[in-house]
Order: structure tokens, then C-alpha cells, then sequence
């Protein structure tokens, strides 16, 4: 049985006709997957009902079940999903005044074991497929109601996007298909912790959508304290393939830094980070972290995360301060986890 959200639009337009229908079948099925949402094909009601009846016996359209929706005091929503294996992932729609945004998940777990972020805790189970990450989208679209279209989209839930490069590229090439959900690549935006060959690969296969590194440190010996992964791609090498990377002025590369008191957060570490960054076209992200029961750190006081804006600024280097948001239900950065029992009800 085909996952049909799997495909792209050329491999659904090779599947119709291999089924034996026509061809132009695929961008009436993509309309009704991608555009109108529907959940099963007997909805497709410009296909015939022997060719609605062939499609049904030979592919599924949703590989997610919605077990769980919680809203913020400041309207984010956070869905746990069900996989059909019994896994469980988490997604959060992040609604602004001019757009909303879908953080998306990757993995089930995560294999980067960051050490101040949460999903860590669950350990790594496995990739997503390219359909449970664009079904993520189906699903928080639907919910939300059209009116509230999300325009833009973040690879930034639970997982590393780049240890699952291709099953992220094709759902990349599905949201973006003009065919399909059509989102401009300018709003789509893949996290990385660093992982050098998927930034290189990243730079030849997909380097229309924006490129964002969580880099956190400015030295190899408190780097490797929080992201164990630098021992593999230390901050030299991450910084070689930055430069290497086809960024401009007008598509910069965004280095996510997260804020944690007396670790990283000193006016040294942001001459360090400046000297770091140095004719790479970037923005920073100053990110408050999120701290929860059992943390190892503690979060940089607000005055001390405004005077590292400010040395970056007093450089020319654009750096903002992130907005926490959906805290009050785990679901800002660094909170997402599959922590939910198998007796809560599937909605």
C-alpha cells in the first residue's frame, strides 16, 4: 500500500499511470491531497468512482492520527501525533499578526542529545518519512481552518533535519510544488546543529530554502559540553562549510544561539562570535532558554542577553532576541517530547 503523501508530483504522476489512469490524474489527486485536505479519496468527486475505487486499494492519504491539541495563553497550539508504528511526535503552529508559522518534527527523538534541550531526554528512535513530516502541515491546516493559511514553516520540532536529509528534501519538494502546497522556498527554514556534509549537501540540493545553525557556543570546549555532536563537526569545520554556502545579503544564514547563564552568554563570547562570523552574510537569534524540571542550566538574565545584542550590533551584525512562545504548555524551544501515556484518547 502506497503512502501517497510520499511522493512528489512527478513520482504521483508515474504512480496514476502505472494504475493504468491518465496521467493528468495526478494534479487532480495533488489538488484534493494538497489544496482541499481531504482524508479519503471517495471525496474526490471530479475522478470517477472505478478509478476513486483503484486508488483506495492500492494508497493511503493520512499516516498521522491527532491524539492531542493544547493551546497557549499567547494562541500557540501544540498536536501530538500517533504514527502507525505507535510513535509519537509533536508539531506547533505559531500564529503571528501577518503570518503563521508550523514547526515541524523530523525524527522520533533525536540523535544530537543537546544537552539543554528536552526532546533529548527521549533518545533517538527513528527518521520520519517524507509523508509524516507534509502531514504534519495537512493536519495543523485543517484544524486551524483556512483562514488562517501557514505560510511558513520551520524544521526546527524534534529531530536533526539533516541526519534525515533526503525523506526532508522531498517533503521540502512537496510544499513547495507549486502543484501541491505550494509555499514559497523564502518562508521554509531547515535547523541544522551543525551537521557539515548535510550543509554542503543543503548548499548544492536545496539552497533555495533558508539555512538555520544552532550554534550555541563559541569555543570547541564548551561547545562539546552542549551539543556532544561538535567533537564530530567542530566549530572550525561548521564555520568552513558556512562560508562555502551560496548565503547573501537578501538570504542570510541564521545562527540560533541559546542564552545560558554564565555558560555562553558573556560580552567575550560575543566578540568571539563576532570574530566567528565574519564575512558570512548571517542574522542571529539570541534565543532566552526554556528551563524545565531537572534542567542543567538556567536561563541568561534579560539584561545580560541585551548586552550580547548589543556588542553584535555595535559590529553591524543584525541580532535579535526570540520571543518565547507557548511556554505555558512545553511547547517553546527545546520542550518538544513525546511524553504523553498510550491511554490518552485519539481525537
Amino acid at each position: 500500500m502506497v503512502k501517497i503523501k510520499n511522493l512528489n508530483f512527478e513520482e504521483l504522476q508515474d504512480f496514476v499511470q502505472n494504475l493504468g489512469l491518465e496521467k493528468y490524474r495526478a494534479k487532480q489527486i495533488a489538488q484534493w491531497l494538497y489544496k482541499k485536505r481531504v482524508k479519503s479519496f471517495d471525496e474526490m468527486t471530479n475522478i470517477s468512482k472505478s478509478a476513486r475505487k483503484l486508488l483506495s486499494e492500492n494508497a493511503e492519504i493520512d499516516v498521522l492520527k491527532l491524539v492531542k491539541v493544547e493551546e497557549s495563553a499567547d494562541g500557540t497550539r501544540k498536536y501530538l501525533f500517533e504514527l502507525e508504528d505507535g510513535n509519537r511526535i509533536e508539531s506547533v503552529f505559531i500564529p503571528e499578526k501577518d503570518w503563521n508559522t508550523l514547526c515541524v518534527s523530523t525524527q522520533v527523538g533525536c540523535p544530537a542529545q543537546c544537552k539543554f534541550c528536552l526532546t533529548a531526554k527521549d533518545g533517538f528512535t527513528r527518521n520520519l518519512t517524507a509523508a509524516e513530516i507534509v502531514d504534519q502541515y495537512i493536519h495543523v491546516q485543517r484544524d486551524v481552518g483556512e483562514d488562517r493559511r501557514i505560510s511558513n514553516v520551520v524544521f526546527m520540532g524534534m529531530g536533526e533535519p539533516l541526519l534525515n536529509f533526503d525523506n526532508v528534501k522531498k517533503a521540502v519538494e512537496i510544499m513547495t510544488d507549486r502543484n501541491m502546497l505550494d509555499l514559497s522556498t523564502r518562508k521554509i527554514t531547515i535547523s541544522t546543529v551543525g551537521i557539515v556534509p548535510g550543509i554542503d549537501r543543503m548548499a548544492k540540493e536545496m539552497n533555495k530554502v533558508k539555512l538555520a545553525v544552532s550554534l550555541h557556543a563559541t569555543t570547541d570546549e564548551t561547545r562539546e559540553k552542549i551539543v556532544p555532536l561538535n567533537r564530530r563537526y567542530p566549530i572550525s569545520e561548521i564555520m568552513a562549510a558556512l562560508k562555502r554556502y551560496p548565503a547573501d545579503n537578501i538570504r542570510r544564514i541564521m545562527i540560533e544561539y541559546v542564552m545560558l547563564k554564565g555558560v555562553n552568554d558573556s560580552v567575550e563570547d560575543a566578540k568571539r562570535l563576532v570574530k566567528l562570523i565574519k564575512g558570512i552574510p548571517v542574522k542571529v537569534n539570541l534565543i532566552p532558554f526554556n528551563p524545565y524540571p531537572g534542567a542543567l542550566f538556567e536561563p541568561s538574565p534579560r539584561e545580560q542577553i541585551e548586552k550580547f545584542q548589543k556588542v553584535l550590533w555595535d559590529y553591524n551584525i543584525a541580532a535579535f532576541i526570540r520571543d518565547s512562545r507557548g511556554q505555558d504548555i512545553s511547547a517553546a524551544c527545546g520542550m518538544l517530547r513525546t511524553k504523553e501515556k498510550k491511554d490518552v484518547k485519539i481525537l
